[in-house]
């Protein structure tokens, strides 16, 4: 149950290298708050093991006006005698494209603990990193920030902009990100639309996805993941499975707050 938070944040990631980069946020805005479920599978038997929140914040960065973003991730209280998780990951980026400025995730998984830290510098095109994690020194790096590359969090909600009626069904759609103080070009593979069911009844018509994976200590590499999003304006997440290196998991919707649109995808008996 330690990956199932990680997992979820990581299932939502996607966002188109070139066209995307420069669009303006339409999808949400400041107060919005989602909440989903996660499930672990062990067996045949699906475990609503913890519970992962995304919200958006208004702030400001040196007097200009920014979006601070925040998930958090934890298992719930009675499980907690057999794995404790809390995380929490947190980004703050520009209102208009963005673009980070600064992003931090702190891990609590049982006895394993680890600290991340990026510093976006625009004008030398840098990311300063700072990874600290357990029973390992401080590792500091800098990388050169090539354009269109996005920490994980801003990239879930830059995923929310994408266009996806410029692509065809089977097409590939490049993404760049930094994670784990490296930056990987890889792909999301779009899929179509498809009308869902939720765990609660509720049914939502969705654009379906699945992103190329890097191999790591959650996933494997491959396709092994899938992704619905809702076909309107506001693109939530609503389901989410994957396979991870034992087991797999899931995220499931649960409600939307302060969204900047009606959830017109969702489909009325």
């Amino acid at each position: 149950m330690q990956k199932i938070v990680s997992a979820v944040l990581l299932l939502l990631l996607n966002v188109q290298l070139n066209a995307q980069c420069n669009d303006t946020n339409t999808a949400f805005g400041a107060g919005e708050l989602v909440k989903y479920h996660a499930y672990y599978n062990w067996g045949f038997i699906w475990i609503n093991a913890g519970h992962v929140s995304f919200s958006v914040d208004a702030t400001s960065v040196n007097s200009s006006p920014a979006y601070h973003l925040k998930a958090h991730g934890a298992t719930y209280s009675s499980y907690d005698f057999l794995f404790k998780v809390r995380d929490t990951f947190e980004t703050k980026v520009d209102t208009l494209h963005l673009e980070p400025i600064e992003f931090k995730r702190i891990t609590n998984e049982g006895s394993y603990h680890a600290n991340y830290h990026y510093t976006f510098d625009k004008q030398q095109r840098l990311i300063k990193a700072s990874i600290q994690k357990e029973k390992e020194q401080q590792r500091d790096t800098v990388l050169h920030w090539k354009k269109c590359s996005f920490d994980l969090l801003t990239m879930v909600y830059k995923a929310r902009n994408i266009d996806y009626s410029k692509y065809q069904v089977n097409e590939k759609i490049p993404i760049s990100m930094v994670v784990d103080g490296e930056i990987h070009d890889i792909y999301i593979r779009y899929l179509g639309k498809e009308t869902i069911k939720n765990r609660d009844g509720r049914k939502f018509n969705c654009l379906k996805f699945s992103p190329l994976l890097v191999e790591g200590t959650i996933f494997k590499s491959g396709e092994d993941m899938t992704v619905w999003v809702t076909d309107d304006a506001n693109r939530i997440p609503i389901i989410v499975e994957a396979k991870i290196l034992i087991g797999s998991v899931k995220a499931v919707f649960v409600d939307a707050i302060n969204t900047r649109y009606p959830l017109s995808a969702e489909v009325k008996n």
